[in-house]
């Protein structure tokens, strides 16, 4: 038995998927708001003293997006505060009509975009997957 009460048999992925939890569902929201809020932190840390804020702007994504994955045990926890981290950054780049903007032509701008889009990528490839519920399965045990 697992889950609410249901028996599962066969392999894991033959399984239908479940609506996820409201708890879950509002921890994916808070984390892709979360990843906004760093995404801005980190365009305005970067600029300002190039070589240590850019590397503290990365290494705080990585950190939400990892924490992220363990808070919730699923890839989910690391995707969504990186969805977020990414629209917020795509809006940022763009320029007002105003002719205001936040990133400027720079080497340190570039390596923000494309250095936090790469952690992203590596922070949910590295978070855990589903994992089936019960005990360790050993063979010749």
């Amino acid at each position: 038995m697992s889950g609410a009460g249901r028996e599962r048999h066969g392999p894991m992925l033959a399984q239908p998927l479940h609506r996820p939890s409201a708890g879950r569902i509002a921890a994916c929201a808070g984390l892709l708001l979360l990843g906004a809020v760093v995404a801005l932190a980190g365009a305005l840390v970067q600029s300002c003293w190039f070589p240590g804020g850019l590397l503290l702007a990365l290494v705080g994504a990585a950190g939400l997006f990892l924490g992220g994955a363990r808070a919730t045990g699923s890839r989910a926890g690391a995707v969504a505060p990186a969805v977020g981290w990414i629209i917020a950054v795509m809006l940022l780049t763009a320029s007002r009509p105003e002719g205001d903007f936040l990133f400027g032509a720079g080497i340190g701008s570039y390596l923000y975009l494309l250095g936090g889009m790469a952690v992203a990528v590596i922070c949910a490839t590295l978070g855990p997957g589903r994992q089936p519920n019960g005990g360790a399965v050993r063979l010749g045990k």
